[in-house]
């Protein structure tokens, strides 16, 4: 059927969100019952945080996909970026002639319009840099509101609808939805802009690197001239894409020549005390709870853009040091016997890589046992199959679990954690496979020692592993 309706109508009362579990799609859901409307929703994988957190805030969540769920007739139909034009409350909500749109259409009519946007983009820390963002805005009086990727501790969730000038919202590179198949930061029209990194990830959307950078490349000619970019000098794909461009760019990092960058660093836990220049001066010395370089750097690119808004240096950094962090990103989830339980969402091997680096570098005196889940939809592929080995180089021992549904995935396209396992163990590495979440807990169980700390890695639930194994330790 031809897509007629893709439009908001006017005046919207009732409004139904297809795959409202999804981390923005719930937030989304949240701001819109805030602002008045009737919210209904429906998903397939209804699984926590996200779960519970809509349920807390009233939205009636419809388990699974039904035509019955929109037969009362919404005034518009917000779609999710992972339904399919077969999906049947799509076929239904075309058969009654309903309005529909995606996320960021939604986003851009009931909450960007009033605002001056602030985006963070990047293949990583796009969540730990809009959180910090947040934050300092919120500690500086400006009532920000954002969507965020995570769940902020210092808000217990994923979205404010503040009263300020400024929305803060990460910008991912991913499909907007199945009736448009541009990115969803190609929709937002930003005063300001972060990219924190660009490389190659969504492989079932992007064909190569170079789709990924003319994504990236796209956005960044689109930038309006009165906007500013803050980009990170240290990544030659970022580099590439700069000189075709109208808005002012400023460079973060550890360049010389950079507009901002990293000064002296010394870890004293739990802190991490590091120096901050403008230009060729100081601006301030700050410290933060926040683990690794990685996150210096999110935190660099935050205070050049509060520094934008004229947020006095010792406000910005009260802000660092009193963040509480987001959920999933280094939490700590418990500690038993001595031993420390961590979550953290990291999954691309070079976030893979960086997390482990960074918890090393505090808990150096450690064992590290490194737990991972290849899940997301490159992870499961072997693309990084070769690069995936060098990442765990600086965990004690590493626990590798069989991708799950590896069924959606074709046979010759299919990474092998067995491989990963191999591979680590050509190296010298202490490394396990196992076939399923509970193998790993009964492996830890027994094999866990006062002082180790488990990193557990996966961007999903991962069978709630964390808190199953604490109750076995």
């Amino acid at each position: 059927m031809e897509m007629t309706r893709n439009r908001i109508p006017g005046p919207v009362k009732t409004v139904h969100l297809i795959a409202v579990c999804g981390t923005a799609m719930g937030a989304l859901a949240c701001i819109l019952k805030d602002l008045g409307f009737e919210v209904t929703g429906s998903d397939q994988k209804m699984y926590p945080p996200m779960s519970h957190f809509l349920a807390q805030r009233g939205i009636p969540v419809l388990e699974g996909f039904d035509a019955e769920n929109i037969a009362y007739g919404p005034d518009l139909v917000v779609v999710g970026n992972a339904v399919t034009k077969d999906n049947p409350e799509v076929k239904k909500m075309q058969q009654m002639g309903l309005c529909f749109c995606s996320m960021p259409q939604a986003v851009n009519q009931f909450v960007a319009a009033a605002k001056n946007t602030i985006l963070v983009t990047g293949t990583h820390g796009k969540t730990t840099t809009s959180s910090i963002l947040a934050w300092i805005l919120h500690q500086a009086g400006y009532a920000p509101s954002f969507i965020i990727g995570g769940i902020l501790k210092d808000f217990g969730s994923n979205y404010v609808l503040g009263k300020g000038p400024y929305l803060v919202i990460e910008g991912d590179e991913y499909d907007t939805a199945f009736f448009d198949k541009g990115p969803k930061f190609l929709h937002y029209h930003p005063l300001m802009a972060v990219l924190t990194s660009v490389e190659f990830d969504h492989a079932d959307i992007f064909k190569d690197l170079n789709q990924v950078k003319a994504a990236f490349g796209k956005l960044i000619a689109g930038l309006a001239p009165q906007s500013t970019l803050l980009a990170f000098d240290g990544d030659v794909n970022i580099d590439g894409l700069l000189t075709k461009r109208q808005c002012r760019i400023e460079k973060y990092g550890q360049g010389l020549n950079s507009d901002w960058r990293l000064g002296t660093v010394a870890v004293q836990a739990p802190w991490t005390v590091f120096e901050v220049f403008k230009k060729d001066r100081i601006f301030g010395t700050f410290k933060t709870p926040l683990l690794g370089e990685h996150n210096l750097l999110n935190a660099l690119a935050v205070t050049a853009i509060a520094d934008r808004l004229n947020i006095p240096a010792a406000v910005i950094g009260a802000a660092l040091e009193s963040f509480g962090g987001v959920k999933r990103r280094q939490e700590m989830r418990g500690q038993k016997r001595q031993i420390t339980v961590m979550d953290d969402f990291a999954h691309h091997p070079t976030a893979v890589r960086e997390t482990i680096r960074a918890v090393k570098s505090v808990y150096a005196g450690r064992r590290l046992v490194a737990v991972f889940e290849p899940r997301t939809n490159s992870s499961r592929r072997k693309i990084f199959q070769d690069v995936y080995p060098a990442s765990f180089g600086l965990a004690d021992l590493v626990c590798i679990r069989q991708p799950p549904l590896l069924d959606k995935i074709p046979p010759e396209e299919r990474f092998s954690s067995r491989q990963l396992v191999e591979d680590l163990q050509k190296r010298g590495q202490e490394a396990h496979f196992f076939p399923d979440t509970e193998a790993i807990i009964d492996f830890l169980a027994l094999t866990a020692r006062p002082g180790d700390l488990i990193l557990i890695m996966s961007n999903g639930g991962f069978d709630n592993i964390h808190e199953r194994l604490l109750e076995r330790l």
